[in-house]
């Protein structure tokens, strides 16, 4: 008797663990995704080239119910655009840039990083860190005057500064929102960036402009986009005709969806939606697809949907979007 109510015990136990387990990976969390740009980096034109530098860092996460951090990915974008001291371009405009996580290797940090670690290998190793850990958590880890961390369980594996990524780690908490994703549900982050519309000086401003649209996403088991976030920047350094930036460098850059109405697209809409909530739309659109069935969304010439069950909630070109949810949800 005693033998079979132990082993009794046992195969309750074993149950009981595997319901809690079960019940905590279909727990329902937030989705966010945050960006900070800046463009503080660019410089003049004179004997060397002009340089319009462009450098976004994008955080996205999965938060569960008491604030912690489930899931989260760490990426930036470092767009560099050259023009002479006659305002002219000298990048070319169909040029695309990749992010950091994309190149890996090349970006060329491993050789100078004193722990031998490339900036995606950090990068993977901070988020990794974070997950479990509340935002009061985060941004109590100890740095140096450089943002440096100095605690000896994470400088081993991160020696970049840290400042700036635990403020867009932040931010991404803070706009997390219930999307449907579940905590097991793995998260996942798609960047496509181009410099299309720049223009060289002329009677007006050259632009250098760094377009990046922005998708996270989480899928399930089988591939179904359980949840989806959509953002882009517009990173632009104006210059004159002699090289001279004429750009505030010190200021803010607001995405798309921070901007909202001020965007001012709603008053030229044929549907009278602002680019964010055409961009919110498109998101729950492609909610519970996968992402064969995302490709399959047809478009016009301009890359705008050519579905009627889309076209009332969304005319602006999705083909960015679309891009960029491939890259993630490829990965």
């Amino acid at each position: 008797m005693k033998k079979l109510a132990a082993v009794v015990l046992v195969v309750l136990l074993v149950s009981a663990f595997f319901v809690i387990n079960a019940a905590t990976n279909t727990q329902a969390v937030k989705t966010g995704l945050a960006v900070i740009t800046e463009l503080n980096k660019s410089t003049n034109a004179g004997d060397k080239p002009g340089l319009a530098q462009i450098d976004s860092t994008v955080v996205a996460v999965t938060v569960d119910g008491n604030g912690k951090i489930v899931k989260c990915v760490i990426d930036a974008v470092q767009s560099k655009i050259n023009f002479d001291a006659s305002g002219k371009l000298l990048t070319p405009v169909n040029t695309t840039f990749p992010t950091k996580n994309e190149l890996g290797t090349k970006y060329g940090m491993k050789k100078a990083s004193k722990i031998g670690k490339e900036w995606n290998e950090q990068a993977a190793a901070l988020a990794k860190y974070v997950t479990g850990k509340t935002i009061n958590q985060i941004k109590g880890i100890a740095v140096d005057a450089g943002g440096h961390p100095t605690g000896s369980d994470l400088k081993s594996s991160v020696t970049i500064s840290i400042n700036g990524y635990i403020a867009a780690i932040e931010k991404a908490v803070k706009q997390a929102q219930n999307l449907g994703a579940s905590a097991s549900d793995e998260l996942k982050l798609g960047v496509v960036t181009n410099m299309a519309k720049s223009v060289n000086a002329g009677d007006k401003p050259g632009v250098a402009e760094s377009y990046s649209t922005y998708v996270a996403i989480t899928q399930d088991a089988k591939g179904k986009i359980t949840s989806c976030v959509i953002d882009a920047t517009q990173g632009r350094v104006s210059f004159d005709k002699s090289g001279k930036i004429t750009s505030n460098l010190k200021a803010v850059v607001k995405s798309k969806n921070e901007l909202g109405t001020a965007y001012g697209m709603k008053k030229a809409s044929k549907i009278g939606k602002e680019w964010n909530e055409q961009a919110a739309a498109f998101a729950k659109y492609v909610t519970g697809k996968t992402l064969a069935e995302v490709n399959a969304i047809a478009v016009n010439a301009e890359g705008k949907p050519a579905q009627n069950d889309l076209t009332a909630s969304v005319t602006v070109s999705i083909s960015d979007m679309k891009a960029a949810l491939a890259k993630a949800a490829g990965k």
